[in-house]
């Protein structure tokens, strides 16, 4: 019972958030100082919009961040969570300090990135998650799970997640998938309607009644390649079974997640943050 009201309290302040506090600042912000999108920006949010993803070549990709800090993916100072074993981190939700040094962090900060971030929410965004993952190769047999499971982020709403694959990934290097029009307002997403703190996970043949198979986006694509999507919607990846797949990670969501269901991981250097534009140093506040 204490777990029902807690839950009911939290979607409760959530929707507060959304409808009347955190976020309506933040689309006042968004509608005072909007921004001013280039022709790829543009066709990327449009894309979004109607598919729940696209994808950009990211030219300046490396792996370098993440192999420096474990050739193979089991440094004792990355991360792994229980059930998740098959995932590494770099930071998890340690908190760990960020600067402007931190390439894929800069990167995320850019108006190249950001500014397709608020444009695709329609407010000024937070950027709550930055990390570096290594995914660990498994048999072929192995049954799936967590994230390897279809699921949707019930976090927040509004989320746009940004995934640069820093090597090549096939089918044996756990490729992203996604169903294309399964985020909010899209032609699949009455599969599974999002809620916050709804239970994400979505069973195989619920997806394969529902979803026809030319609808699942698998994301096959070469070093360099850049998804933007929207993981309010359906998706699954990580199941690697041949080589190990390494990116970089990025999520932007509403401030009204972060003020009810989610929380940041990371703290950014206050002398860096100084430095930042109004849009950035908002969305690392």
């Amino acid at each position: 019972m204490a777990q029902a009201v807690e839950r009911s309290g939290i979607v409760a302040t959530y929707e507060l958030h959304d409808r009347l506090f955190s976020n309506r600042a933040s689309r006042h912000h968004y509608e005072q100082h909007p921004p001013r999108l280039e022709q790829l920006q543009r066709h990327v949010v449009d894309e979004i919009d109607v598919h729940g993803y696209t994808t950009v070549s990211f030219i300046a990709a490396t792996r370098r961040g993440l192999a420096e800090e474990s050739s193979d993916g089991s440094g004792s100072d990355l991360r792994r969570r229980p059930g998740k074993e098959f995932l590494v981190r770099a930071h998890s939700f340690d908190g760990v300090r960020l600067g402007l040094e931190h390439a894929w962090f800069r990167a995320c900060l850019s108006s190249r990135m950001l500014d397709v971030a608020n444009a695709y929410l329609r407010m000024w965004s937070k950027l709550s998650y930055v990390d570096l993952w290594y995914t660990v190769p498994q048999q072929a047999e192995t049954e799936r799970v967590a994230s390897q499971l279809w699921h949707y982020d019930f976090d927040d709403k509004h989320l746009l997640k940004a995934f640069l694959y820093l090597d090549d990934v096939d089918a044996g290097t756990g490729p992203f998938e996604y169903v294309a029009g399964s985020q909010p307002g899209g032609r699949y997403h009455e599969v599974r309607p999002w809620k916050p703190m709804g239970y994400g996970r979505v069973p195989e043949d619920e997806v394969q009644r529902h979803v026809p198979g030319e609808a699942i986006q698998t994301f096959t694509a070469p070093r360099g390649t850049l998804i933007f999507c929207n993981t309010s919607g359906l998706h699954r990846g990580g199941f690697a079974t041949e080589r190990a797949r390494v990116l970089a990670t990025a999520t932007y969501c509403s401030p009204a997640s972060l003020a009810a269901l989610s929380q940041r991981n990371y703290e950014i250097d206050p002398a860096d943050g100084a430095g930042l534009d109004p849009a950035a140093r908002y969305t690392v506040s």
